[in-house]
């Protein structure tokens, strides 16, 4: 019985989950990506991006089950057939805190349904990184800062080198580390062929920038080649760009004004001639600039010389050599910022165990014998009462149609031939079975029918013929033929009612059969910690939860139970009403026709 139970309840339990990916790994969990309003809030669709993915204690309980620099960790579509490209930013499982960039194939514009698998739980599994891999080819130099490292190292395929640092690495910035300005000098990045600027190609700097206080015209990006330079800057707090040529100087406006000690992502974009500076994902000022080609090296900053140096922080650089569209980069400005929802991490599943039936599993493994006594008798009270509520149904049904079918031919006899309906045979009150099951050809299931031949018996036991005389039924005998008549009602009202005394039984019954389980389940669970004395909330709550088990059996009893009966009651009530009524017409009418 207890396996047919559960077959039953993971037959009518919705949204199993799909297949498992590779059985090496033992867990698995779901990394949802909303683009909808509620987070990424795109319009189009982003391809082959890289998505920052936060693990911290409040998002991710396993990260005892991993493996030493998160070897075990693979990253798979939602398909769940497709391995994708990933590499691990930090990892500190002393502060249970990791940092991991996954290559997404797609985010859709205005969709919250689509995500990805993170695997893990293989001790035999050897590392599967590809930092290179996550960043497309044009991505030309993707700055993360190791603060265990001497300089910043470029993570793309192109390898280019920050040739001097006049800053310092911190430990904790926005993601993980990241570069500290004290506002006595930058970086530099080495200008290689890779990250020249090519108008005719297109150019994108963003950067995760924190400004600590107003800033004196501050360089957070410049390239310069020559007399020919290409900047991103801030001047108090207004964000701007900056193209200067042979011919003069370009500036957007200075409309894009900064929050002075917050993080916010920022980037210069360049495209077919449009010089545009975006905040946090958003355009805010734009020039038309005949940008010329520049080959120098890129300053990140402050000046080559420390002079325009900004007084803050700054994170997770990237040069592109092509111009970003507005889709990536405010993926960039939802996803990577401490407060971004575009990414949110689900419950961890077992293998064998997949979510959405892990949490039944362990409370139907821990359902002591008395439970299972309480939830047997549950179910058979709860198919009981559910034939009990589907019979009684299709029985009113039946009295209801026949009912009908009567009244129509009733309405239209003339007092003179008052008994024309009538059938000679035996009638009783209908049973259930007889009226799902037997003839219908001349109103056999209609209480008022049932009425109505009582009432020509009666009168036939006390006259010969219709038509002899009118005044032949004393008062005395038409008060007799009302009170046959409802003492025949009260008994068409029992057999409407027939077995409906079941259903107040497991409306009434249920809940306390559950919670008679409960209680006994909740005694045993505790008796045992006594006994055991191992006192946690491991050892109580799957007790507890397969106690509570048997009071959701029998709520699953009184619930329809209770719903039923009520539908049922009131059909049955309007039916006494019509047999009420029909009862004192129709001794009226015999009255009328043959009382004295």
């Amino acid at each position: 019985m207890r396996a047919k139970v559960l077959v039953l309840f993971f037959v009518l339990l919705p949204g199993m989950a799909s297949a498992w990916w590779n059985e090496d790994w033992s867990y698995r969990l779901p990394v949802k990506l909303d683009a909808s309003p509620t987070g990424a809030n795109l319009t189009t669709t982003a391809t082959e991006v890289p998505v920052l993915i936060r693990l911290h204690s409040a998002n991710f309980e396993d990260f005892f089950l991993l493996q030493d620099g998160l070897k075990d960790v693979r990253f798979i579509a939602q398909d769940d057939k497709t391995p994708l490209k990933f590499s691990v930013e930090s990892f500190d499982l002393l502060n249970q805190l990791a940092f991991i960039w996954v290559k997404v194939p797609q985010v859709s514009g205005g969709l919250n349904t689509e995500k990805i698998w993170m695997y893990y739980g293989n001790e035999q599994a050897v590392s599967g990184q590809d930092a290179a891999g996550v960043f497309d080819v044009n991505h030309v130099a993707v700055l993360h800062f190791d603060p265990l490292a001497n300089m910043p190292t470029d993570v793309t395929a192109y390898q280019n080198t920050v040739s001097k640092l006049d800053a310092d690495i911190s430990p904790t910035s926005l993601i993980a580390g990241g570069l500290s300005l004290s506002g006595d000098g930058g970086m530099t990045l080495q200008g290689t062929p890779s990250i020249h600027v090519q108008p005719d190609k297109g150019y994108t700097f963003s950067a995760w920038i924190k400004p600590m206080g107003v800033q004196n015209n501050s360089i957070i990006f410049k390239q310069s080649d020559g007399s020919q330079s290409l900047e991103l800057a801030v001047d108090q707090s207004a964000l701007y760009a900056r193209v200067v040529t042979s011919a003069g100087e370009v500036l957007t406006p200075k409309t894009a004004p900064l929050t002075l000690d917050s993080w916010q992502h920022v980037a210069l974009v360049l495209n077919a001639g449009q010089l545009g500076v975006y905040l946090n994902g958003i355009e805010v000022a734009a020039v038309s600039a005949p940008v010329p080609a520049i080959a120098g090296d890129v300053l990140i900053g402050a000046e080559a010389n420390g002079e325009r140096a900004v007084v803050g922080e700054m994170d997770e650089v990237r040069i592109s050599s092509t111009s970003r569209t507005t889709a990536e980069l405010q993926i960039a400005a939802k996803n990577q910022g401490v407060t971004g929802n575009m990414v949110a991490v689900g419950k961890g599943e077992q293998l064998g165990n997949a979510a959405g039936t892990s949490y039944f599993v362990t409370i139907f493994q821990n359902t002591g014998t008395e439970g299972w006594v309480v939830i047997i008798l549950l179910a058979f009270m709860a198919v009981l009462s559910w034939m009990v509520m589907m019979f009684k149904a299709m029985f009113l049904g039946r009295v209801r149609k026949d009912n009908q079918a009567f009244m129509n031919q009733y309405q239209k006899l003339s007092n003179l031939n008052i008994a024309a309906l009538d059938k000679d045979e035996e009638v009783d009150t209908a049973s259930d079975s007889e009226a799902l099951f037997g003839k219908h050809d001349h109103f056999q299931s209609s209480p008022l029918y049932h009425i109505y031949h009582r009432g020509i018996a009666e009168l036939k036991d006390r006259i010969h013929s219709f038509d002899e005389h009118r005044s032949i039924l004393s008062d005395s005998a038409v008060n007799a033929i009302r009170s046959g008549l409802e003492a025949y009602v009260t008994r068409e009202i029992q057999g409407l009612n027939r077995n409906m005394v079941l259903l107040t039984i497991a409306v009434s019954g249920g809940p306390f059969l559950g919670l008679l389980g409960t209680v006994l389940g909740v005694m045993i669970t505790f008796a045992a910690i006594a006994a055991s004395g191992d006192v946690n909330i491991a050892a109580i709550a799957p007790g507890v939860a397969a106690a509570l088990l048997t009071t959701v059996a029998g709520l699953v009893v009184a619930i329809p139970a209770l719903f039923g009966y009520n539908w049922l009651a009131t059909r049955i009530k309007a039916m006494v009403a019509d047999m009420h009524v029909f009862t004192d017409e129709f001794v009226s009418k015999l009255a009328e026709q043959y009382g004295k």
